[in-house]
């Protein structure tokens, strides 16, 4: 059997430190017990942003927001599919994770990190989400619409989080959330927040197969 072997821990500013772990040709990211994310489930993160693209108005000079870089699945699937005059802004807390993605996993972020059109920034999505003028606001920050990683993840899901961010998108803008499980009420909640909302379920894996995952699109009124 093949071993796990720990590559990296990173310290979560008031959360759990999370781990990155090489299993044959595989990594993870864990949160204690908790697989954050695999390399071997990429097809939700990925849809995360390719259907986000398909859902944007389109208009010159497209501004994006991703909040949580991850494996940077769904920042390369966004863009595939985006414009050469777009903007992509990837907000992540953990300086760690994109050292990471340089390091350890180069093979698997190829040169999405240096495109021209992105612009890493360390730090909470919370404070670039109140710069506004975005087109799309895609978060995957936790494993739903909870403070898993960190409690103060919470606020960007509550009923004032929702209308910060009703307020940062231009017309036609969709907000768009990663969750590894449903939650009802989080999808009322949206609906109360001024949302046409739109669920999807996703399988985990690009095959078509694994855990089914779900995506909220929500579009302002």
């Amino acid at each position: 059997m093949t071993p796990r072997e720990l590559l990296g821990v990173a310290e979560v500013p008031g959360g759990a430190p999370l781990r990155l772990v090489r299993h044959g040709r595989d990594f993870m990211i864990m949160l204690e017990r908790n697989e954050l994310m695999s390399s071997r489930m990429s097809g939700s993160e990925a849809a995360l942003g390719k259907l986000t693209c398909e859902r944007m108005v389109v208009r010159p000079a497209t501004r994006i927001l991703i909040g949580g870089y991850g494996m940077g699945f769904t920042l390369r699937a966004v863009l595939e599919g985006i414009a050469d005059d777009a903007k992509i802004i990837v907000a992540e807390l953990v300086p760690e994770i994109i050292d990471w993605a340089r390091e350890p996993m180069q093979a698997l972020t190829g040169n999405c990190l240096d495109d021209h059109r992105v612009e890493i920034r360390i730090q909470d999505v919370a404070e670039s989400i109140w710069e506004g003028g975005f087109d799309a606001i895609l978060l995957d920050v936790d494993n739903g619409p909870d403070g898993l990683t960190r409690a103060a993840n919470n606020r960007l899901y509550s009923a004032h989080g929702l209308a910060i961010a009703r307020a940062a998108l231009r017309p036609g803008g969709v907000l768009a959330i990663w969750s590894a499980a449903s939650d009802a009420a989080f999808k009322r909640r949206l609906t109360r927040s001024g949302f046409v909302v739109e669920e999807l379920h996703v399988h985990a894996r690009t095959n078509g197969k694994g855990p089914i995952h779900y995506i909220w699109f929500a579009k302002a009124c």
